[in-house]
């Protein structure tokens, strides 16, 4: 896995503190994480994640895809352990997809 440049060092940043402010039992969108750190990609957000170096405090299994769905590139255990996590958060998940409150 390549190094985050200077740049995307602060941006990731941004991500992870956004990340750890997600509440136990919620869960945020690639795209609502990219607004709150105030980057444009919600691509860079997934490499951010996948990159995170402290899992234990940086919950990145509370980030989804905009419909709801879990991601199947999950970095630490697959599509499994982030429904696993989610589940044991009080979060609901179906076939893959968090139940998101309207």
């Amino acid at each position: 896995m390549t190094k985050p440049t200077t740049k995307s060092s602060a941006s990731y940043k941004r991500i992870y503190a956004v990340v750890r402010a997600i509440p136990c039992g919620q869960v945020m969108t690639y795209g609502e994480v990219a607004r709150h750190a105030k980057i444009k990609s919600p691509r860079l957000v997934g490499r951010a994640l996948h990159a995170n170096p402290d899992p234990k405090t940086i919950p990145c299994h509370r980030v989804v895809f905009a419909d709801g769905r879990l991601s199947p590139a999950f970095a630490f255990g697959g599509l499994a352990e982030q429904s696993k996590r989610l589940r044991s958060e009080g979060v609901g998940v179906v076939e893959g997809r968090v139940i998101r409150n309207a």
